[in-house]
């Protein structure tokens, strides 16, 4: 068996400042077939492989654009098919999807990508190397359909690794939305924003994966093992999706406990800053009258002091506790005022 691989490195235009964007191509020959795949590829690479294998110019604008609707599309020869995952190097909470643009035929399989695949570029390094030679025999030495399966297997796996870390996330944020030192609505915000993503992404993988299992048999002489291990995938697939149906339940019971709780603190702090405000009223009506040039008990133009020279104060202070206390006797008798 002939193996090899060709690399070219070439360099975008870039500012002065920035590190260069870095294009690969690697030509992997397998058994009966050969795997090209491509990170950052420049169109000019991707119009070569268009002569040479007679594909739509059409799926080449596909690949070349930022971001495709998934799709599929088949040929006499081979199929072409987009679709879409989560970076696994990324973080929860930002909304950045990767797309990988794939031909397949009998004789080839062409992988276009940005290279932020991390499972689908280790792929490409075992392949290059001899460092695990009996999983490189197990990715080369068939067909070309059975490649592109461990290549969405591996892809499957990362997503259902990324649904999980939502379990965890959703963990983390049921104790903090019983803990009122910790503001947790921006949080449960961008973990719904994930959730919504990823189940952009994984409703329709199902589709598609059924369509390539469905296509991928025309270049592939194994035909009861493709349908086996196909169905492993999709059945991985139905996992992600049941995990962020799940998470996405809970999360909007989190959303409305964390709502309940919020006004309840809310409706605490109004209570405490009213009841306060009317225990005031008594001293304030109180304090206005005493501050009118006019004769009252114990103010201006009343000259018996009954109780000293403070007789106006005491006057006003106890004018002001004997309502102040009724009021807090009967609030606290309706249960506003609770320890």
């Amino acid at each position: 068996m002939r193996k090899g691989f060709i690399t070219n490195r070439l360099r975008s235009n870039k500012k002065p400042m920035e590190a260069p964007i870095e294009s690969k191509i690697e030509a992997i020959q397998g058994k009966e077939f050969v795997w090209i795949d491509l990170q950052n590829p420049d169109r000019n690479d991707v119009e070569k492989l268009a002569e040479r294998y007679d594909f739509n110019a059409l799926n080449i604008e596909d690949c070349m654009t930022k971001f495709e609707l998934p799709k599929l599309d088949s040929y006499d020869d081979h199929f072409f098919v987009i679709l879409h995952f989560p970076p696994l190097a990324q973080k929860v909470g930002i909304s950045k999807n990767s797309q990988l643009s794939i031909f397949v035929g009998k004789n080839f399989l062409v992988t276009v990508h940005q290279g932020d695949l991390k499972p689908l570029v280790e792929l490409v390094d075992i392949c290059k190397t001899d460092a695990d030679q009996d999983r490189k025999d197990r990715l080369l030495g068939k067909s070309s359909g059975l490649l592109l399966h461990e290549i969405l297997d591996v892809l499957v796996d990362d997503l259902l690794h990324t649904s999980r870390k939502i379990i965890a996330n959703l963990d983390e944020i049921e104790d903090r939305v019983f803990d009122e030192t910790k503001p947790v609505a921006r949080s449960i915000a961008l973990l719904r924003r994930e959730i919504n993503r990823l189940r952009r992404i994984a409703n329709p993988l199902k589709k598609f994966v059924l369509e390539i299992a469905k296509n991928v048999k025309r270049f592939s002489r194994e035909d009861d093992e493709l349908i086996l291990y196909y169905d492993d995938v999709i059945d991985h697939i139905d996992k992600v999706i049941e995990t962020l149906e799940e998470s996405r339940e809970t999360m909007e019971i989190y959303k409305d406990t964390d709502f309940v709780l919020s006004t309840e603190k809310t409706n605490k702090v109004l209570a405490v800053l009213t009841i306060i405000f009317t225990l005031a009223i008594p001293s304030t009506v109180i304090g206005t009258f005493y501050g009118m040039n006019v004769d009252l008990p114990g103010g201006i133009g009343n000259d018996s002091m009954v109780l000293g020279p403070f007789t106006t104060f005491i006057v006003v202070i106890i004018a002001s506790a004997i309502p102040a206390v009724m009021m807090f006797t009967y609030f606290k008798k309706l249960g506003w005022i609770s320890s």
